[in-house]
């Protein structure tokens, strides 16, 4: 049991780059995990880290003795599953990662953490992107396409992308019937968190047009930002209708520039291929493509 101890801190280390983190995670301090991973290393006679005052990396054999790790621990939440099905109650820690929309996603979470009370949930909130495997997610959430051989996913749904702007907004400089007529009117565009790059608004144009120039009113990382400026007449965006669904239903935003446009925004569900599908794992997969309400 030591050894598997030793070996599950190691892992954190591993996936945290960092003693304090991992330390944090077991609820000891930095320097006991240093004295834990040099006992290790001297016990297999090899470093697994290289160590400077700034960070931490794995050495060549580091990284073969964490997938090695990894496939054992992996065994061990096995066998531990296996005597969580026979007791019927999925229980234990998910650490999961969603997007920065809390109205959303947290409606679902809180009706699986009421459903399922034995599992409790660690929630990243955030358009960061995690690396899932590094990082020791169970699960993610995420928008758009995926291509990670390491990763399994199941498609959670799909909602319409839309263009939208508020009656008082329309009412004062007027509605555009063309895109191109987006660059004398006021834009409040979406900036992706993780890449820095502003969303693109993916009109239907004719061949060879080119694409409309967006005159920027405000640019944030946050479409709950954005949507509260866009309530506040302050200029035209590009959403998701599931966020703004009630404001459409009672005309507090009006859809513009709808025969221009014909995008969808996709939400799957990710997690380690390589790892045994616990139970807890299992039931929260099936609650969020059940109940996410897309």
């Amino acid at each position: 049991m030591d050894s598997l101890s030793g070996i599950s801190l190691f892992v954190a280390v591993a996936e945290a780059r960092s003693f304090t983190r991992a330390g944090a995670q077991f609820g000891i301090s930095s320097s006991a995990v240093g004295k834990s991973i040099a006992r290790m290393e001297q016990r297999l006679a090899v470093r697994l880290f290289h160590r400077s005052t700034r960070s931490i990396t794995l050495t060549a054999e580091g990284t073969l003795f964490l997938e090695r790790c990894r496939r054992i621990l992996s065994e061990v939440e096995a066998a531990e599953a296996e005597l969580s099905e026979l007791s019927g109650t999925p229980s234990g820690r998910l650490r999961v990662s969603t997007p920065q929309l809390t109205g959303l996603v947290m409606p679902t979470l809180t009706g699986f953490m009421r459903r399922y009370p034995e599992i409790a949930l660690e929630i990243d909130l955030s358009e960061r992107m995690v690396d899932i495997i590094e990082e020791g997610y169970d699960a993610v959430i995420r928008t758009g396409s995926h291509h990670d051989s390491r990763l399994a996913s199941r498609r959670i749904g799909a909602c319409p992308q839309v263009v939208v702007a508020s009656p008082a907004y329309l009412a004062k400089y007027g509605t555009p019937s063309h895109p191109r007529e987006l660059a004398q009117h006021h834009c409040l565009l979406h900036r992706f968190p993780a890449s820095g790059r502003i969303e693109r608004w993916p009109f239907k144009l004719a061949d060879g047009e080119p694409e409309p120039q967006l005159k920027e009113r405000m640019t944030c990382s946050t479409v709950e930002a954005i949507t509260y400026a866009l309530l506040q007449g302050e200029g035209i965006a590009f959403l998701p209708t599931f966020i703004i669904e009630d404001e459409l239903k009672d005309n507090r935003l009006h859809t513009i520039l709808a025969d221009y446009m014909e995008q969808t925004v996709t939400f799957t569900m990710l997690w380690p291929a390589s790892r045994y599908a616990s139970p807890k794992l299992r039931v929260f997969i099936d609650y969020i493509v059940q109940h996410m309400r897309i």
